[in-house]
C-alpha cells in the first residue's frame, strides 16, 4: 500500500507496511476483542480505530471478538452496547463476528493435547498457595507437589473438572512451564478454573472456564489473526502466548503492544468506571459525564471529532498522557462546521418592547451555519415580548461592559436594535423584566445611517419559544490524574460536585420543536446542545455538549 499525505504513519503501520512487501501474509486480519463486561470508553476508541483502521488500510479484514471467559462479570446487555457503539463509531466488521466461548471445545482439546505432552497438569493448590508458591521478582518459585502427576492421572482429573464433577474451587489447570522464569507469567500460569456459572451463550454446558491468557492467544491463532495489536501492559504476557503457540504448534499470531490513551481530567479505568456506575455516582454507564462511548453520544460528542482527536495522539510505545483541550478542541472544531445554528436562552429575563404594536408578529433570516454557505437561511420569529439571557443585561454596568444596560442600544441577532427605557423589579429588588423600545428602520439589524453599536444579543420570541429543560455538563473529575489521591483518599474524592447543573425553564427557537435524539445545534454565544433521549412529545430536553471557549481554563486561571 502506497503512504500518502493523509496516510497515518506510526510504527505499527511500519511493520504491517513490511510483512505486506514481504509477502509473509496473503491477507492482514486484525481483531477487536473487548470483554463483555462493561461499556466501551475512549481509550478503547484508540484500540479499535488502531484494529479497524489497519485493517481497512490494507485491504484487510478486522474481526469483532469478544472475550467471554468470565460468566461472573459479563451480560448480553454488553455485547449489544459495544456494538452499537463501534456502528456508531462507523466501523463494520462484516461476517467477522465471534466469541472466545464459539471456541470452548477447541480450547479443552487444546488443553487436553497440552496435558498429553506432559506441558499442562490439574493443581490443587488454593489460590493463596499459588501466589506463595510463584515466588517474588528477586526469588524464583517453587514446584506445585502436584506438577508430576502422570499424563493419565491429569487427563483424568480434568474429565472430571469438565463434568462437574469437582466443587469451584477444588483444583486448577496449569500450564507445566518454568517455575524459575524471570517473568512471572510463565510460571505455571493458570489455564482453566472451576466454576458453577452459567454464561450469556453457552448456559449451564460449562462449569470450567478458560484463564483470559489462555483463550486469548488461541482465539487470535484460530481466527488467523496476523496483527494481534495490544496495550502495553500485555508485553509481559507476550512470551507466554508465544509459548503457547509452540507447544501447540498452531497459527503464529503476532503481537504487537502500543501504549494506552490516557486523558487528563479522564479515567480510562473499566474497573473504576463501573464502581462509579455501581455505587450509583454518576447516571448509567451512558451518563453524559462518563468518558464511555455511549456517553458521549448522548452529550453529542461526534465520531469524526473522537477518531480525529485518536489520529492527533498516534501510536506510541510509551504511556504518555493527552491533554483535555486537545480532545475539546476537536470537538469544537467539527461541531462549529456541521452543527446548525439557533437561538436559545438558558437563563432568560423578559423583554418587552413598548413601541412594537401588540399582537403583531414577523420573522427574520438568520443563517443555518456560516461556516456551510449552501446550508441557507432559517426563519425566526419575532414578537413584542422576548426572552435574552438574565447576565446580558446590567443595571450599573462597568466601563468595559458593551451589553444591555438603561439608555444603552444593543443589536439584537439578525433582527433590530433595542434601546432599554427602563428595568422592572420585584418586592425584593430583583429584575423581572426590561421595558425596551426598537427602531423599526433597523429591521435585519442594520440602520440606514449604519450607526454602530457595541454588542449583539442572542434572543427569542416569549411568543414562539419552545420551553426546554437545559442540562449544563461540566468534567466529571477536579483534577488532571483523577486516580492520584491522598493518603486514606478514594478517587472518587476528586470527583467534580458542579459537574452537572440543570436549568429547568429555558426557552428555544421553536425550529427545535420535534427534533430528533442525538440532533446537535449551537446556541449562538452559548456552546453547542444535543437532544437528550429524555426528551418527549411534552418536554424538549437538551444537553450541553461543550461550550464555544474553554470556559474551565479561565475559570481555573489557566488563561
Amino acid at each position: 500500500m502506497a503512504t500518502t499525505e493523509d496516510t497515518p504513519t506510526d510504527f505499527i503501520r511500519e511493520i504491517v507496511r513490511e510483512d505486506v512487501k514481504n509477502g509473509k501474509h496473503k491477507k492482514i486480519v486484525t481483531r477487536f476483542p473487548p470483554e463483555p463486561n462493561g461499556y466501551l470508553h475512549i481509550g478503547h476508541a484508540k484500540a479499535f480505530c488502531l484494529d479497524f483502521g489497519l485493517a481497512e488500510e490494507f485491504d484487510g479484514q478486522c474481526n469483532l471478538r469478544f472475550d467471554d471467559t468470565n460468566p461472573d462479570r459479563e451480560d448480553t446487555e454488553y455485547v449489544e452496547s459495544i456494538q452499537e457503539d463501534l456502528k456508531w463509531m462507523g466501523f463494520d466488521w462484516g461476517d467477522g463476528l465471534y466469541f472466545a466461548s464459539d471456541y470452548f471445545d477447541q480450547l479443552y482439546d487444546y488443553a487436553v493435547e497440552l496435558i498429553q505432552q506432559g506441558k499442562a497438569y490439574v493443581c490443587d493448590l488454593s489460590p493463596e498457595e499459588i501466589r506463595d508458591y510463584r515466588g517474588t521478582v528477586t526469588e524464583p518459585g517453587k514446584n506445585s507437589p502436584y506438577r508430576d502427576r502422570t499424563v493419565s492421572e491429569n487427563l483424568d482429573l480434568f474429565a472430571r473438572m469438565k463434568n462437574g464433577e469437582l466443587p469451584d474451587g477444588a483444583c486448577t489447570l496449569r500450564a507445566k512451564a518454568d517455575m524459575a522464569a524471570p517473568n512471572m507469567n510463565m510460571r505455571d500460569p493458570v489455564m482453566y478454573r472451576i466454576k458453577h456459572t452459567s454464561h450469556h451463550r453457552t448456559g449451564d454446558k460449562w462449569c470450567i472456564y478458560p484463564m483470559y491468557d489462555w483463550a486469548h492467544g488461541q482465539s487470535d491463532a484460530i481466527e488467523q489473526v496476523t496483527h494481534s495489536l495490544c496495550s502495553i501492559e500485555f508485553a509481559e504476557h507476550r512470551p507466554l502466548y508465544d509459548w503457547y503457540i509452540q507447544q501447540l504448534e498452531i497459527f503464529p499470531s503476532q503481537q504487537i503492544e502500543f501504549a494506552r490513551l490516557n486523558i487528563t481530567y479522564t479515567l480510562t479505568s473499566k474497573r473504576m468506571l463501573t464502581q462509579l456506575v455501581e455505587r450509583d455516582l454518576v447516571n448509567g454507564w451512558n451518563d453524559p459525564r462518563m468518558p464511555t462511548l455511549s456517553g458521549m453520544r448522548r452529550r453529542g460528542i461526534p465520531p469524526q471529532a473522537i477518531k480525529n482527536f485518536i489520529w492527533r495522539v498516534g501510536m506510541n510505545r510509551r504511556d504518555t498522557t493527552a491533554e483535555i483541550d486537545l480532545f475539546e478542541f476537536y470537538i469544537r472544531e467539527h461541531l462549529n462546521k456541521v452543527a446548525p445554528r439557533v437561538m436559545g436562552v438558558i437563563d432568560p429575563l423578559k423583554v418587552v418592547i413598548e413601541n412594537y404594536p401588540e399582537g403583531e408578529e414577523e420573522t427574520f433570516e438568520a443563517m443555518i451555519n456560516p461556516e456551510d454557505p449552501d446550508a441557507g437561511t432559517r426563519s425566526v420569529p419575532f414578537s413584542r415580548e422576548l426572552y435574552i439571557e438574565r447576565e446580558d443585561f446590567m443595571e450599573d454596568p462597568p466601563r468595559k461592559f458593551y451589553r444591555l444596560a438603561p439608555g444603552r442600544e444593543v443589536r439584537l441577532r439578525a433582527a433590530c436594535y433595542i434601546t432599554c427605557q427602563e428595568a422592572i423589579k420585584d418586592d425584593d429588588g430583583n429584575i423581572t423584566e426590561l421595558r425596551c423600545t426598537w427602531d423599526p428602520e433597523s429591521r435585519g439589524g442594520t440602520t440606514p445611517d449604519k450607526r454602530r453599536v457595541r454588542s449583539t444579543l442572542h434572543w427569542v420570541s416569549a411568543k414562539h419559544a419552545l420551553k426546554t429543560e437545559v442540562r449544563l455538563f461540566d468534567r466529571l473529575f477536579m483534577t488532571e490524574n483523577p486516580t492520584r489521591t491522598k493518603d486514606g483518599q478514594d478517587f472518587t474524592d476528586n470527583l467534580n460536585s458542579d459537574s452537572l447543573e440543570v436549568r429547568p425553564v429555558c426557552y428555544v427557537e421553536p425550529s427545535m420543536k420535534g427534533a430528533e435524539v442525538g440532533h446537535v445545534v449551537q446556541f449562538e454565544r452559548l456552546g453547542y446542545f444535543c437532544v437528550d433521549s429524555d426528551s418527549s412529545d411534552e418536554k424538549l430536553v437538551l444537553n450541553r455538549t461543550i461550550t464555544l471557549r474553554d470556559t474551565w481554563a479561565r475559570m481555573k486561571g489557566k488563561k
